[in-house]
């Protein structure tokens, strides 16, 4: 059956960044559009049609709504740019779209994503509409569509995997391949990846294997080298970082429960009596009556902080900020619950447009990877707030700071790499707080989304100095956000944590 298409009026084109950016490489942004590219297995009755132009148009606007374009191409230098999700994956927003549509009785519709069309004019006869469309959409989980969205079996052929000929080539295959790829591997990887396939294995490594090897180990930060030596003009510390850090832990413990070893930490909570759902083993998370429980529920704390991506792609890298540190409170012991967040930025001077302060180098120069101060600022606290409000968790509290100067010996003192700070408050019953040890038999399950080819590499370039890196590969470091779908794996979380003694997470 041929796909559905419905158009709506935006404002995208409104946007003064856009409008700026579009100008500097050519172009005029005219007007924009959304179109919505509906898939059904039975045609729509003329009652389901109205039901879903209901739901797809602005309640107060119907005029802005049609079947057919609204925007189109007037003549020479004007083209139309669509971009939306690949199609490789259903969209989070597809999922929760069908959710509605199902809820309504639109039972027949599986599918619908979201496009972006953009009218556009040149300005320069060398301006180009790919660069356009960078500007434009996420390049690894959104593509081009020249001639617009006409099914959704369409899409790119997976590369193949391969082996990495070690057992000939050496080491160097794999550096080539980290290189090629932007694994991120750094001599030590190298070292124990060749020990591992060549002497133990003894055989090649496959593609596949070395990019899971690589996102297992994409972390964004090396934490074990804190536990390495310190090394200061020639003399050895007497601790370690990570011993300094846990010093104040290991004098006064307090009321911790949980201190560095674990997915967050936990301090030794109370009593009180709560509503939970009523629910079984057998069935469990379906709808019930809600009754009054005893519990005994400790508080989960945990912050991280997402610097090199948000100054790569702030939005995307503020988003995962939140997103990774939820994951994290959520994996405490046996599962944790999510309550409430916290974030803080620091960059470097802002140079706001019109209000110079006098401290403001405008000699300082930035690396052309990363976005400029500004820009990370804003873009980070819409990307956490996103991700927040999508997800359902509030922040509470937060704090800025902006600063960048010359100090009197000449030394430049400023944020150029960004910090994106996230924390979280969470809850998590007493009886789950140890994790329990794996046993022969037991299932590993992983939940969440697609899996696109992104956040690979992260924990090596965050650790490069700021611009040394290729654009390309930087970009690839950076993962991206999906909160609804966070938002159910958290309610397969909350459900299984809900059981209380008869949780079926172990660990």
């Amino acid at each position: 059956m041929p796909m559905l298409h419905f158009y709506r009026v935006a404002d995208l084109h409104t946007s003064a960044s856009l409008t700026s950016r579009a100008s500097e490489i050519g172009f005029e942004v005219l007007a924009s559009e959304v179109c919505f590219n509906i898939e059904a297995t039975a045609e729509l009755s003329v009652a389901d049609q109205t039901k879903l132009q209901y739901l797809l148009q602005e309640t107060f606007e119907p005029q802005n709504f049609s079947v057919k374009p609204l925007i189109s191409a007037q003549g020479d230098g004007d083209s139309i740019l669509e971009v939306a999700p690949r199609q490789q994956f259903t969209s989070a927003w597809s999922t929760n779209a069908v959710s509605i549509c199902s809820a309504m009785g639109l039972v027949q519709i599986t599918r619908i994503e979201k496009s972006r069309r953009y009218h556009i004019k040149r300005t320069s006869p060398t301006a180009s509409p790919q660069k356009f469309a960078l500007l434009v959409h996420d390049r690894m989980t959104e593509c081009v569509y020249p001639n617009g969205i006409a099914s959704f079996d369409q899409h790119a052929e997976p590369e193949k995997w391969t082996t990495v000929p070690i057992m000939k080539e050496g080491r160097k295959a794999l550096e080539q391949l980290s290189k090629e790829k932007g694994l991120g591997y750094d001599s030590q990887d190298i070292d124990y990846y060749m020990r591992v396939f060549k002497d133990e294995l003894k055989r090649d490594p496959t593609t596949v294997e070395c990019f899971d090897l690589a996102q297992g180990n994409s972390e964004h930060s090396r934490h074990w080298f804190f536990g390495g030596r310190v090394v200061i003009d020639g003399e050895v510390m007497p601790k370690t970082l990570f011993e300094w850090v846990k010093r104040p832990f290991k004098e006064r413990p307090s009321n911790s429960v949980i201190a560095f070893h674990d997915n967050s930490s936990s301090l030794r909570g109370f009593q009180h009596v709560a509503l939970f759902p009523e629910q079984s083993t057998e069935k469990p998370a379906v709808p019930g009556a809600f009754r009054e429980v005893k519990r005994d529920f400790d508080v989960t704390l945990t912050v991280e902080t997402h610097n090199f991506p948000c100054g790569i792609a702030p939005f995307p890298g503020a988003e995962t900020g939140a997103g990774g540190r939820i994951r994290d409170g959520q994996s405490t012991g046996q599962g944790s619950l999510v309550v409430a967040a916290i974030a803080g930025y620091a960059v470097g001077n802002l140079h706001l447009p019109g209000y110079a302060l006098p401290w403001e180098d405008q000699s300082f120069e930035y690396p052309s990877t990363m976005a400029p101060p500004l820009q990370v600022l804003i873009d980070c606290s819409n990307g956490a707030s996103d991700y927040g409000n999508k997800f359902g968790e509030p922040l509470i509290c937060g704090w800025t700071r902006a600063l960048g100067h010359r100090m009197p010996t000449g030394e430049r003192f400023e944020w150029v790499k960004p910090i994106m700070l996230s924390g979280g408050i969470g809850q998590m019953d007493h009886m789950h707080v140890e994790k329990q040890e794996p046993q022969q038999g037991q299932l590993v399950v992983k939940i969440g989304g697609p899996a696109y080819r992104i956040g690979v590499g992260g924990g090596a370039a965050s650790s490069m100095v700021a611009g040394d890196n290729a654009a390309e590969l930087d970009f690839n470091a950076v993962q991206r956000g999906d909160a609804e779908m966070e938002q159910k794996m958290n309610r397969v979380i909350r459900a299984c944590c809900e059981l209380g003694p008869k949780n079926p997470i172990l660990s």
